[in-house]
């Protein structure tokens, strides 16, 4: 049984106590890979050496909502703490599978004091979300396919004859179908008006029809740095971050293409009735302070969630390497960027999915 026990008195007793918190476990989900690690590093293994809690970890986000449906349904919940997309997030929110949060209760305030309801980026925090990073998804190529010069724009991924090679694809809408309409010539600022159409979806679908032949499809974030690295796919769809671990930790010679690059945060969810809620708070105020948010940009490209953070983030551990102008975040990247717009996702979410795999299988 996992248990939270706070215990003041004699050096005996602190003693006990801190023997005791071996004996506490919380379990936490994720995407694995680099992602995984740079959570381990900068908030796992700190918060295991401060209080003796036992992490474990699951490498499940890529089916998340699916994974806490059951568990709430089974009334078997073994997950504490779930990393999660934000418009996923709102749909288990929305489903009443997850905790509502109150940031400035559960949350710690900024260095200066300011409420963590006012530190976090605008539009990150959710009722039931708590923001840990923003980073988005993005076309890479690997640079060996096109000694010429990669593609630079959406439209490029379209144009299987200029640049002819697989295309490694999510296997999800979200995204996918946003990009075919910027692709089908429809502008950045409409492309969420139009997607709520019917025209609209069947204009996105034709046009992945297009490249549909030269598609393969992956689903987790591992894949993609590996289909581009074996040149199963010469252009691929990926999290900036895994293609950032490629460039630095395996020197794969990838390239990374920002323009129009879909714009999102990730953070914790917690679901209903798991019975360790006071413990998984004091793990969650830990894990998103202002400084453990900027030390995870140590390891991966992405954006701490905190305004905070940001003036914190330096160099990739062990290196020279500047992580500023990797981030997501930064101006010259997000020139063309487009938010992922959540609510979108959350009421047209399960009707597109529905209709995109019948796509894919077809």
């Amino acid at each position: 049984m996992k248990r939270l026990l706070i215990l003041t008195g004699t050096a005996a007793t602190l003693a006990l106590g801190a023997a005791y918190a071996q004996d506490k476990e919380l379990t936490i989900v994720s995407w694995g890979g680099a992602y995984s690690n740079s959570q381990d590093k900068a908030y796992h293994e700190p918060y295991e050496e401060k209080t003796g809690v036992n992490i474990l970890t699951e490498d499940k986000s890529a089916n998340a909502l699916a994974g806490i449906r059951a568990q709430v349904e089974a009334g078997n919940v073994t997950w504490d703490v779930v990393d999660m997309l934000q418009a996923d997030a709102q749909r288990a929110c929305d489903e009443g599978l997850v905790l509502q949060i109150d940031p400035d209760e559960w949350l710690a305030p900024a260095p200066d004091g300011t409420p963590a309801s006012e530190d976090f980026v605008e539009g990150t925090m959710g009722e039931c979300f708590i923001p840990q990073i923003l980073y988005s998804t993005m076309f890479a190529y690997n640079t060996e396919a096109f000694p010429d010069g990669g593609p630079s724009t959406v439209e490029d991924i379209w144009d299987t004859e200029k640049f002819p090679g697989t295309r490694a694809l999510q296997q999800i809408p979200q995204k996918n179908l946003e990009w075919a309409l910027l692709a089908d010539g429809v502008p950045a600022d409409e492309v969420y008006d139009v997607l709520a159409t019917k025209e609209g979806q069947d204009r996105a679908f034709a046009k992945l029809d297009e490249i549909k032949d030269n598609v393969i499809w992956w689903s987790e974030g591992a894949q993609p740095p590996q289909m581009l690295a074996d040149k199963e796919a010469v252009i691929a769809t990926a999290y900036n971050g895994r293609i950032f671990n490629a460039q630095v930790n395996e020197d794969q010679p990838f390239e990374i293409m920002w323009d129009h690059q879909m714009f999102e945060t990730d953070g914790w969810v917690v679901p209903v009735d798991t019975g360790e809620e006071e413990l998984i708070k004091d793990y969650i105020k830990f894990a998103t302070d202002t400084q453990r948010l900027a030390d995870q940009a140590k390891y991966i490209s992405y954006g701490p969630a905190r305004k905070s953070s940001a003036p914190l983030v330096g160099k990739f551990e062990g290196t020279d390497i500047e992580m500023k102008p990797h981030m997501p975040t930064n101006p010259k990247n997000l020139e063309t960027a487009i938010p992922f717009n959540v609510q979108f996702w959350a009421d047209y979410g399960d009707s597109l999915e529905e209709r995109f795999n019948a796509w894919v299988a077809g």
